[in-house]
């Protein structure tokens, strides 16, 4: 199962697609959409340089970063497997 689609799904969504732009237009559509996807990864890999050389110009450990963030998103499910735990429990 591919995002909650079943594979009839996805071949009954694929045979609309060849219907509604037809066959030679889905090697151009694929192309936009994996160089469009691919800028994102770049643009996305210059922001996360551009924090980290930022970081270090202000003598600040990238690992100090990270680490200060995991204990927060460990904090935070800490706090929702409690409130979801009492829920569960009252189901």
């Amino acid at each position: 199962m591919f995002l909650f689609i079943s594979g009839t799904e996805i071949v009954f969504i694929l045979f609309i697609v060849v219907m509604v732009f037809g066959a030679d237009k889905i090697p151009e559509i694929a192309r936009g959409l994996g160089k469009g996807m691919r800028q994102l990864k770049d643009a996305t890999n210059d922001v996360k340089a551009e924090i980290q050389r930022s970081a270090e110009k202000q003598g600040i450990n990238s690992d100090e970063i990270t680490g200060n963030i995991t204990k927060e998103i460990d904090d935070i499910k800490k706090d929702i497997d409690d409130v979801t735990g009492s829920i569960k429990r009252r189901m």
